[in-house]
């Protein structure tokens, strides 16, 4: 039976000073906009006080969290990856539950099962931890791809079907997976069809020297062992301001030679010298919802064409294959897409 960790939201009156104004609702979309990033800046800020460092995945995973997506986060054990999923929860006053995948993860032990009554003689509906805000399902890759699949319904209707019935998972809805890299013992690589449902892939990288000894030191002060202590964290947003906020982002101006530059991005890669397969059109609807997402997190009244390309790495690189042969060169799929977002013209507006 999978282990999961529900995490319910904390009490206005255990903490007082926890939450943060909700995002409100004016009749100047202007005033609305600059809340939401207001609301948007403050979050970045309170998840850099438990991840030091890793500035750009910060980004990132909050550029998920605005356009509704889900992220997978890939990186090499003790880098903070769970970390982060774990300070984001602390920061949302939504429900939070923990999968931790695992070789013997039945698809049950995350969707939920029936299980008979004796007292009614009847079979009663017992919900997964699947039916909650945030899912961290950690270590994604450690189980098969049959359990895998247990996601793939739910990550795109937001729905699970259980015994026929088909029940809708709480919204706003979430998936942060982690996984280590692929050549680590005891993996199995993620479906493609799981991959494309992945608006984000992001590589977490060692940290720079300087974040490396702010790091240790503060971690060596703590009375948590070897982890940072999330609890201090404040909650900044409930279920019902992430919609709002969601809702805010999604209707942000987007001039059409923007929306075609995205189009075109992922278009190229279906042709590109040195990627035998291209992304399909979930990448080109994810690039604009990133866009937006990135355009309110900077502050903007509308999306740029920098929006888009910033995004667009962790957009494409899980949708694309690389060619052997550049394989075997040592060239990367990021090297690849680099030199495609340089050659491809962006509109100049």
């Amino acid at each position: 039976m999978s282990e999961y960790t529900p995490e319910p939201p904390s009490s206005p009156a255990a903490e007082p000073m926890a939450a943060a104004a909700p995002v409100p609702a004016p009749s100047n979309p202007a005033q609305q906009r600059q809340r939401a990033s207001q609301l948007a800046q403050a979050l970045r800020l309170e998840l850099h006080k438990a991840l030091i460092g890793q500035n750009a995945v910060v980004d990132d995973v909050l550029t998920a969290l605005i356009a509704g997506g889900h992220v997978l986060i890939e990186g090499v054990p003790g880098l903070g990856k769970t970390l982060l999923v774990r300070a984001l929860a602390r920061c949302f006053g939504g429900e939070f539950a923990r999968i931790q995948f695992t070789p013997d993860l039945m698809p049950s032990d995350i969707t939920g099962h029936a299980v008979y009554d004796l007292q009614s003689e009847q079979f009663k509906l017992r919900k997964g931890p699947v039916f909650t805000n945030l899912l961290l399902a950690d270590e994604i890759n450690r189980a098969p791809a049959k359990t895998q699949a247990a996601l793939l319904e739910v990550m795109q209707e937001r729905q699970v079907t259980l015994e026929g019935r088909a029940l809708a998972v709480p919204l706003p809805f979430m998936v942060l997976a982690t996984q280590n890299p692929i050549e680590q013992e005891g993996t199995y690589p993620l479906p493609e069809a799981e991959l494309d449902r992945f608006m984000l892939k992001l590589r977490m990288d060692y940290p720079e020297q300087a974040e490396e000894l702010s790091m240790v030191r503060q971690v060596t002060r703590s009375t948590r062992a070897d982890m940072l202590d999330v609890s201090p964290l404040r909650t900044l947003l409930q279920a019902k301001d992430l919609l709002a906020m969601q809702k805010i982002a999604s209707d942000l101006p987007l001039d059409e030679q923007v929306l075609d530059y995205a189009v075109r991005l992922a278009r190229a890669t279906r042709t590109w010298p040195g990627l035998i397969l291209g992304a399909g059109p979930r990448a080109s609807i994810a690039l604009v919802r990133g866009g937006r997402a990135r355009a309110l997190l900077r502050g903007g009244d509308f999306v740029l064409p920098d929006d888009i390309k910033g995004c667009a790495l962790a957009v494409l690189r899980h949708r694309v294959r690389l060619a052997p042969e550049l394989d075997i060169e040592g060239l990367s799929v990021d090297q690849v897409l680099q030199q495609l977002l340089d050659q491809v013209p962006a509109p100049r507006l």
